[in-house]
């Protein structure tokens, strides 16, 4: 999910639990999804969609989610649902890239 949409809040919900926090955005396990689509009526800034209403901007993402949960990244696979062991401060390459947000001062 898009740093840009996605405010990095536990504000989404899934009922088998396969939003994973990174380091700087949500991220979802692909292979345990079951594409009910109550995280996307739930997502108060819109920043989930079904694969196949996907915006072609954010089509990228499929790969990002996959990737985030292989080798490349945490290694962790399909873990099973979210929970506290399968937190991370790690981040996708691309996501690990964005400019930081400054705070006004």
């Amino acid at each position: 999910m898009p740093e840009k949409y996605c405010g990095h809040g536990r504000t989404c919900r899934c009922p088998v639990d396969s939003i994973y926090d990174g380091g700087r955005t949500l991220y979802i396990q692909p292979d345990e999804c079951i594409d009910c689509g109550l995280c996307e009526t739930v997502c108060p800034v819109a920043a989930i969609h079904a694969d196949d209403r996907l915006p072609e901007e954010l089509k990228p993402w499929i790969a990002i989610n996959l990737e985030f949960f292989g080798p490349q990244v945490t290694g962790w696979g399909r873990p099973g649902g979210a929970d506290l062991r399968h937190t991370t401060t790690r981040d996708h390459a691309i996501v690990a890239a964005w400019p930081r947000k400054t705070m006004p001062g």
